[in-house]
């Protein structure tokens, strides 16, 4: 069964409930890149009138670990994910549409054959960047994920 948009936004609501509340949708997900959008809304704001950082840290974290998931289910292997690190930087003030994109599938491509062929763990660092409607980076979020083949 192939992972969707809609059916990662499903899996929101059952899963990470937090994340589906505050307005996190993924709109995009291919073998390039996963498209995550969220909008500044009451739920999900600050006490400066923009959106809190851990809400962004959602959209960008679920870009990132979407690509994961499916490249996982691609590769038909049982295998282990965990954010081991991240890093973020915040350049302007989040109010809007902020769209999260991560285009590195091909990273994640890498490292899972390397898991695979090796038998060990891998990481992995994605980056996601969040642009808002004038097309402005507002944040910068980066993730190192943990890969490894279960026995």
């Amino acid at each position: 069964m192939d992972i969707t948009p809609s059916k990662l936004n499903k899996y929101l609501m059952f899963k990470l409930p937090a994340a589906y509340f505050t307005g996190v949708r993924t709109t995009c997900l291919d073998d390039k890149k996963c498209v995550v959008k969220v909008k500044h809304r009451w739920i999900n704001q600050n006490p400066f009138n923009s959106m809190f950082w851990a809400v962004q840290g959602m959209a960008a974290e679920l870009s990132t670990g979407a690509l994961v998931m499916q490249k996982i289910r691609q590769s038909g292997k049982k295998i282990s994910m965990l954010v081991a690190n991240n890093n973020a930087t915040f350049t302007k003030k989040a109010t809007g549409k902020i769209t999260f994109t991560c285009n590195d599938g091909e990273k994640v491509n890498e490292a899972i054959a390397k898991a695979i062929a090796s038998d060990e763990g891998q990481t992995v660092w994605l980056k996601a960047n969040g642009i808002n409607e004038q097309g402005i980076e507002v944040s910068s979020f980066n993730f190192e994920w943990t890969l490894k083949v279960k026995s």
